[in-house]
């Protein structure tokens, strides 16, 4: 069982499972967002490839086993054992498919935050165009958000849109619980977006509130599965539903939907109501690989959370040290350790003219506007993470 202890030694004793990333050669701190990947990764492409040179078209058997052990495994992360879960290369794709299932003629309003990645912020900019009302909610005050956007709810509101974690400054949102209420109360679909949670946050649905929301996400970042394995959890209602934007992987199985008028598309019952259409499996091979990797070394939710904690405070506190002007870069000091999630946000005044500095020193971060993002993860030691923060001071 790996322990925090051996996490913080130099050098990590998960380093060795990642020699082809160079993981304790390398000072990556883009942890929350393009995670190193486990050597053992490539054990499932390979696997990819051999069964596709076998199976011919007849890999799909085995190809939709890997894909039922990822719907598997993303479950587990939500603790949701019998949720109905529909995967997408994309969480945009898995978005789109949703929307296209709202009656937005009824209820042409959709309610979100001015803090939402990029792939809610454009696609509900383009509908804004075509007559969608669009309420962006400001994300700050975070400790408000929820109520803030309970009370922008009425019976015009088709949807609302959150994230549990903000991306440009890794806030948790608090009150989910009292916003899903508001949202079912007024039969409005919830989703929440858990991209930057899983794998550094625990997300165990019942206890957050959300069973009855619609929960987004990915591996691409802290579950280090890689690109093309993304997914929707559906609540229960959404077997009442019919998206506009179906595939013909809809219609699969043998319990087609009986209760549909005689001329209509016919929809399957379960996850794959909202299913696409044919889709490269390599990807889903590759991520159940690493996801018995995580079970392998023990790397649970909880224990996760303990090395992002310890790992995020380690980089405030080396920042702090390091006595910088504010009006150039400064940090959050009023939150609190816990509400954050896995990466350090500085505020700076040249976030991607520092990001460029780094980067040519060597240390690997990014920038999202104002913010400069440290991303730690959990194959790095203490030593990395202190060594990064000293070429910030180095180079200011």
């Amino acid at each position: 069982m790996t322990s925090l202890d051996e996490l913080r030694k130099s050098p990590n004793s998960l380093a060795e499972h990642y020699g082809r990333f160079g993981v304790g050669e390398r000072l990556l701190l883009t942890g929350h967002s393009h995670q190193a990947w486990p050597d053992v990764a490539e054990e499932g492409l390979l696997e990819a490839f051999a069964d596709a040179a076998h199976g011919v078209d007849d890999k799909w058997e085995r190809a939709f086993a890997k894909a039922d052990e990822l719907r598997a495994g993303f479950r587990g992360l939500l603790s949701d054992p019998r949720g109905d879960i529909v995967l997408g290369h994309s969480t945009h794709e898995l978005v789109i498919r949703f929307l296209s299932a709202l009656d937005l003629r009824a209820r042409p309003r959709i309610v979100t935050t001015d803090g939402e990645f990029h792939t809610l912020r454009r696609q509900l900019s383009r509908l804004a165009e075509e007559g969608i009302e669009v309420v962006r909610v400001p994300a700050s005050p975070v400790a408000t958000l929820a109520e803030r956007l309970a009370a922008e709810i009425d019976d015009r509101t088709a949807s609302v849109m959150v994230s549990a974690v903000l991306f440009e400054t890794a806030r948790l949102v608090p009150g989910l619980a009292f916003l899903a209420d508001a949202c079912l109360r007024f039969s409005v679909d919830l989703v929440v977006d858990s991209y930057h949670a899983l794998g550094v946050v625990p997300f165990a649905l019942h206890d957050l509130g959300l069973t009855n929301a619609w929960v987004l996400g990915g591996g691409y970042k802290y579950l280090q599965l890689g690109e093309g394995n993304c997914f929707l959890r559906l609540p229960a209602h959404a077997q009442e539903m019919r998206p506009v934007v179906t595939g013909w992987y809809a219609e699969f199985g043998t319990l087609a939907d009986e209760r549909r008028q005689p001329g209509e598309v016919a929809y399957s019952l379960g996850p794959d109501r909202f299913a696409g259409a044919t889709y490269d499996p390599t990807s889903h091979y590759r991520a159940v690989r690493v996801q018995r990797f995580f079970a392998e070394q023990d790397l649970k939710p909880a224990f996760l959370r303990e090395v992002s904690q310890h790992q995020v405070g380690l980089l405030m506190d080396r920042f702090d040290l390091l006595n910088l002007p504010e009006n150039v870069v400064t940090r959050d000091r009023d939150t609190p350790l816990d509400r954050f999630g896995g990466f350090l946000a500085l505020e700076c005044a040249d976030a991607a003219g520092l990001q460029a500095a780094l980067a040519e020193r060597g240390v690997r971060t990014d920038s999202r506007g104002k913010h400069l993002r440290f991303g730690p993860a959990p194959y790095l030691s203490d030593a990395q993470l202190e060594a990064s923060m000293d070429v910030l001071g180095e180079i200011l």
